[in-house]
């Protein structure tokens, strides 16, 4: 971390020369008024330990059960540690602010904590979609599935999937810390996303904000339409099979990973394309709460209620446990 923080302060050294800039922002966070601190402090505490105890048992079960050791639960141990990551990186920063009244993060901690809010963004995106791929060829290809989904495939496509997610981080990093802050060092929200720091610059940001464009909505888009094209072959693939009982195994095998989905992109068409007309400058900060801190602590419920597999390895976790004492 010292080290990305010091090759930050080189870039930025580089490219502002003698100009004065500031060196930390302040986050304003969600409310100004202290009575309403505390309850957020309780609020956010209480998700933070949901969502990293929820997701730290399902990767556990997963690395314990040797019956859980194939791709579709490899990936699904990655969304879990992505989702740890993804709100690590920014509630405890500002559980800690709220506790010491200090609104304040310096330069370098604020890309930083940008750079891996970017990354763990994209990582959700295209985890997803290597997830629908696999649910594809369980249940499409059923015959051929130990032959396309090799474990050394499932652990390439998990590799390319975190090396393109920090290729993209970085190419928004770079970019961002040749920008000039000036005088405004005010951050409308509670952690340091890409957005607000654009808005906050006093530098021409029109080549910023078009890779932002570009780059994020093919995020989005690539792995949306997979995920799309994928469930409508699965389902086309689920009303041949004649059996009732049938059909119903084939779509629970999927409906943990489709129900993620939907609360994803939901998430995305709900708070970007059809944001509140009447706050609109809350809508970065109502994403990122969606992104960062509700979905993460949703997904361990989803599967666990949802998945026959992961209950049963949860189950054997906790017995395990219980026998032990």
């Amino acid at each position: 971390m010292k080290t990305f923080g010091s090759f930050l302060q080189i870039g930025r050294n580089m490219h502002q020369g003698n100009q004065t800039t500031i060196t930390e922002f302040i986050l304003l966070g969600f409310f100004k008024q202290d009575e309403h601190q505390n309850l957020l402090f309780v609020l956010f505490l209480g998700m933070y330990l949901v969502t990293v105890i929820g997701n730290g048992l399902i990767i556990l079960a997963i690395s314990l059960d040797t019956y859980l050791h194939t791709p579709m639960y490899l990936f699904l141990a990655n969304l879990s540690f992505a989702d740890i990551s993804s709100i690590s990186n920014s509630v405890p920063k500002m559980l800690v602010n709220i506790q010491t009244k200090s609104q304040s993060i310096s330069y370098e901690s604020c890309i930083t904590q940008m750079y891996f809010s970017i990354v763990f963004v994209v990582i959700d995106n295209l985890l997803l979609g290597t997830m629908a791929y696999d649910r594809f060829v369980a249940i499409c290809h059923p015959l051929n599935y130990t032959t396309l989904m090799r474990p050394r495939f499932g652990i390439l496509l998990t590799v390319i999937s975190w090396f393109l997610s920090n290729i993209i981080a970085l190419t928004h990093t770079l970019l961002l810390i040749q920008l000039l802050f000036c005088n405004h060092n005010t951050l409308p929200h509670f952690f340091c996303d890409l957005a607000p720091l654009l808005k906050l610059s006093c530098s021409d940001t029109l080549i910023n904000e078009l890779v932002l464009f570009i780059v994020g909505l093919s995020v989005i888009i690539f792995p949306f339409t997979f995920i799309f094209f994928s469930y409508v072959c699965i389902i086309r693939a689920v009303l041949r099979v004649s059996s009732t009982q049938g059909k119903w195994k084939a779509f629970s095998t999927c409906g943990s990973h489709l129900t993620i989905a939907l609360l994803f992109y939901g998430t995305i068409v709900g708070v970007y394309f059809f944001p509140s007309s009447t706050h609109p400058e809350d809508t970065d900060k109502i994403g990122a709460v969606l992104f960062t801190v509700v979905t993460p602590m949703m997904n361990p419920f989803i599967y666990s209620l949802r998945n026959k597999d992961m209950k049963g390895a949860l189950r054997k976790l906790i017995n395990r446990k219980i026998s032990s004492l």
